[in-house]
């Protein structure tokens, strides 16, 4: 094989899919990224063998070939070249050398037809939506994905397509988070449980271009996800996802509107008084149109007013501080809405069309 590639060009992609290549696994073709220059084609590849990536690089193709180098040092090498044509030739004895102005370097790669390949998914039926859409999905929802080694439906998102709407739902034992996302087109209802991880690194990838798309590919066990020249296949999780719109209920006793960035302010402002690894609830006491936002830990308390919209009953309800710090990020009105029942029962922050829902678990408390 020998192929010639711009360095920025080459860098980018290398970056890309080296988010596919494990940190760890006791198979070391894995640990590499598959270089393949075909058919004018010259393509990037890494597979974990639950999530992978391939992508194509703009080149020139003198001899066709393939091989397997390993992705920290391709990545490392490529960096550190100047900036400048990049020349990758190999031979038949899986030497390679990596030539770029007076910087040369030579290696071993592996045979890259032992490379495990990517699943071959038949792209029928895609699913259309914006990059700017899908990464915001994302984004407002991944957040709330677990972190538990024995439960993998609670570390991946239900992602949810209903004729003209797709809806991404994540939760991890303490909070719910919900989108929802209508459409150009409509399609056949689907269901897809979606690793974290997987979103996690397509999130890294996508732009914030409202006029590209995504396309969506699914399959009883792999999901594709074809951005530019770039695809990304991942395994599906099997089982059923929890019921989790029994709990996102529409009954209240207390409503409270409020300025996000005001109520954002109070309670970030409150975690000044926590000492690395504490964690203490920030109470809030809701009297007529009043919250008094109130902290108290082995370092000293705070108590901070904030006026607001309420209707309803009075309440005193406690919480995790960053629970709180988190949704608040991710929702971009300026005006929200909090629903309460009692101090026993969560908290919903939704608007009215609910594009948005976010579920959160009030803690107990002493003052």
């Amino acid at each position: 094989m020998k192929i010639e590639c711009a360095k920025n060009s080459l860098l980018n992609k290398v970056s890309i899919v080296s988010k596919a290549v494990p940190s760890k696994t006791s198979l070391s073709i894995l640990q590499c990224i598959l270089i393949k220059a075909k058919d004018g084609v010259i393509t990037l590849t890494a597979n974990d063998t639950e999530f992978g990536i391939e992508t194509k690089v703009e080149g020139k193709i003198i001899e066709e070939g393939i091989i397997a180098l390993d992705a920290k040092f391709l990545s490392d090498a490529v960096r550190k070249l100047p900036d400048s044509n990049i020349l990758i030739e190999t031979d038949s004895n899986l030497s390679v050398r990596i030539t770029c102005d007076k910087a040369k370097t030579n290696c071993t790669g592996k045979n890259g037809e032992e490379f495990t390949a990517l699943p071959k998914i038949e792209k029928t039926n895609g699913i259309y939506i914006s990059n700017f859409s899908l990464k915001e999905l994302i984004r407002q929802t991944i957040f709330c994905v677990g972190e538990n080694a024995s439960n993998q439906i609670m570390n991946s998102e239900l992602v949810n397509i209903s004729g003209d709407k797709i809806e991404f739902v994540a939760l991890d034992g303490h909070r719910i988070a919900y989108r929802k996302v209508l459409l150009k087109n409509t399609y056949p209802d689907t269901k897809a449980i979606i690793p974290g991880k997987t979103l996690n690194e397509i999130e890294r990838i996508l732009s914030t271009d409202t006029e590209k798309e995504v396309v969506i590919y699914f399959e009883k066990s792999h999901v594709l996800f074809e951005i530019d020249d770039t695809i990304i296949v991942s395994r599906v999780v099997e089982g059923t996802y929890f019921d989790y719109e029994k709990m996102l209920t529409k009954d209240y006793e207390t409503k409270i509107e409020v300025n996000k960035k005001d109520i954002f302010n109070c309670i970030d402002r409150s975690t000044i008084m926590l000492r690395e690894g504490e964690k203490k609830p920030i109470i809030f006491e809701v009297r007529d149109n009043n919250i008094n936002f109130y902290m108290k830990t082995m370092f000293g308390e705070m108590n901070e007013d904030l006026n607001v919209n309420k209707t309803g009953k009075d309440i005193d309800i406690a919480f995790n501080p960053q629970f709180l710090i988190d949704t608040l990020k991710v929702i971009d009105e300026e005006t929200i809405d909090l629903y309460m029942m009692s101090p026993k029962n969560p908290c919903i922050i939704r608007d009215e069309e609910d594009n948005y829902v976010y579920l959160i678990l009030p803690v107990n408390f002493i003052k």
